[in-house]
């Protein structure tokens, strides 16, 4: 999708859209990017993020519900790597990321709390492709989610 301002959009199409006022850092090295929502909702686990960007993204945004955990990283660069090669189109992660470095030099996007360097386990504990929440928002797989420096919106 092409880049959209989301100032623009929500001035042209604000009824019919949600904006997310949780205040998450852009950290992947593309601060606008637009697509399809799917979703994991998982707690200090990422097995299900591994499986799920290892399919092809078709340029699809993927909501990780981390439950806000900022005590293990949910993503570190392999698994942005991962999803960069695989065409996603970006990530929104309520909850921790690592390898931030890493990340920032990936023409990716990814939106995230914040980072630490603690791993998180590996048991595929979660769900996928269900409705998640974050900041007072819902994200049903399949809506259109844009993002951007100003912030993030998503099809109501």
């Amino acid at each position: 999708m092409a880049q959209i301002s989301t100032a623009d959009l929500y001035d042209e199409r604000g009824s019919e859209l949600r904006s997310v006022s949780l205040q998450l850092q852009n950290i992947g090295g593309m601060t606008g990017f637009a697509g399809p929502v799917r979703t994991v909702r998982c707690f200090q686990d990422n097995a299900l993020i591994r499986q799920t960007l290892s399919s092809d993204g078709h340029g699809a945004v993927l909501v990780i519900d981390g439950g806000g955990s900022l005590e293990t990283a949910l993503v570190g660069d392999q698994i942005a790597e991962l999803a960069c090669d695989n065409g996603w189109a970006g990530l929104i992660v309520n909850g921790a990321i690592r390898d931030r470095v890493a990340i920032g030099t990936l023409p990716f996007g990814v939106k995230a709390l914040g980072s630490n360097p603690a791993k998180s386990k590996k048991t595929g504990a979660g769900e996928v492709d269900v409705p998640v929440e974050i900041g007072g928002v819902e994200f049903r797989p399949g809506v259109t989610v844009w993002c951007d420096e100003d912030g993030i919106l998503v099809e109501a």
